[in-house]
């Protein structure tokens, strides 16, 4: 197996301008390379969560990257959460997912919209890495169709009654708050759709199963039922029916870090065939070997485009208050990547490919979440075409 501080690429980092992100990675590479790597494939082989890895990530900081430090976070930009769930999930898919959820989906919708009160009460610990966030918004009729939402949220007295069920929902079970989509007025469609933070131990809150899924094994996917839950009223997330907007807005970032979850994936299996080929001496007579070189080529290529579009999500993100269209082509174009270059990877390494212990065949089979998360691959073509006809209407 290649080492995972080991990266062969084609040269992007005309992004990394500042030398605080070069250091952020490389510090990030050292840190997994000691601590998640040894352990990534027999907790995989058990799907056993890594309680313990993230506890040593929130001491270091990680778990809160993008938040300020008034709120226990780090304080770091895009660029650098993108290349935080890069450099895990070109180590271990599980726990690139694990953070992606943790950081863009159950913690920054109470970064964006939570009032003081709630910054608190629960991004603080979130950030610090004390405790983990989880996300509710994909229900078992309503998988791309977020409008469609069936959860229902009632006011009585002081407290919000929640029925009914979110599916798929990545640190299920692990996480101690939830932030969730119930529609508060019924009448008025989208705008009837409010957001609200839902903590585990809340009467009339219960998972259901956890998944057993095709990759991801070490993460905590499942069900959360909502049985008449008694939320307090203060747990309300910003404005009434303003909820659909918020998870829209959410699922943006959520793209981008899903675009770097597909470029890690796709860097390590890169890794991995470039360092079997070094192993057997290829370059020695580049036209004998061609048909063994020119795939590795392609692959390069195909994941340099990615990180470029990832990076520049990223960096645009941090300079404009609308990066819809970024994260969506670069969404795309990465999970696209992820399944192209890790599929080869499996190819050119042959049986070795194929063991389940392997690298390739791991980023293979996590690869395939990436276009599906964050919405499907298909959702991002007409979010695109949608984008670029509203620039030319401008």
């Amino acid at each position: 197996m290649a080492s995972i501080t080991m990266s062969p690429s084609i040269p992007c980092d005309n992004h990394l301008t500042q030398e605080r992100h070069r250091a952020f990675r490389e510090k990030l590479r050292t840190f997994l390379a000691e601590h998640a790597d040894p352990i990534a494939e027999q907790h995989e082989a058990e799907t056993r969560f890594p309680r313990e890895l993230l506890q040593k990530m929130g001491r270091e900081g990680y778990l809160g990257v993008p938040f300020g430090a008034q709120y226990g976070g780090a304080g770091l930009d895009p660029l650098s959460l993108a290349i935080l769930i890069e450099e895990t999930s070109r180590c271990w898919g599980s726990l690139g997912i694990i953070l992606a959820a943790h950081i863009g989906l159950g913690s920054n919708p109470i970064a964006m919209w939570g009032n003081e009160e709630q910054k608190q009460k629960y991004l603080v610990p979130l950030a610090r890495g004390e405790r983990l966030g989880g996300y509710g918004l994909t229900e078992p009729q309503a998988g791309s169709d977020s409008g469609a939402t069936l959860t229902s949220a009632v006011l009585d007295g002081d407290h919000w009654v929640l029925n009914g069920t979110k599916c798929w929902c990545t640190n299920a079970t692990e996480a101690f708050s939830y932030v969730v989509s119930a529609v508060t007025d019924p009448d008025l469609g989208k705008s009837g759709i409010s957001a609200f933070i839902v903590e585990k131990d809340f009467p009339g809150f219960s998972f259901g199963k956890k998944e057993d899924k095709l990759g991801l094994r070490a993460s905590a996917t499942g069900t959360l039922i909502f049985d008449s839950c008694r939320v307090p009223r203060e747990n309300l997330l910003g404005e009434r029916g303003q909820g659909f907007k918020y998870f829209m807005q959410t699922l943006d970032g959520g793209r981008i870090t899903i675009g770097a979850m597909s470029l890690g994936l796709a860097q390590c299996a890169l890794d991995e065939v470039a360092a079997v080929l070094v192993k057997e001496c290829l370059t020695a007579d580049l036209f004998e070997h061609e048909l063994r070189l020119a795939p590795l080529a392609e692959m390069a290529v195909d994941v340099a485009a990615a990180r470029s579009l990832v990076y520049e999500a990223a960096i645009t993100r941090s300079l404009r208050p609308r990066w819809t269209l970024e994260g969506a082509v670069a969404k795309y174009l990465a999970s696209e990547v992820g399944m192209r270059v890790s599929s080869k990877a499996v190819e050119m390494l042959g049986e070795r490919g194929l063991m389940m212990n392997s690298r390739v065949s791991r980023a293979f089979r996590d690869a395939k979440l990436c276009t599906i998360g964050e919405g499907t691959n298909e959702i991002q073509k007409v979010v695109i075409a949608r984008e670029l006809l509203r620039t030319l209407e401008a």
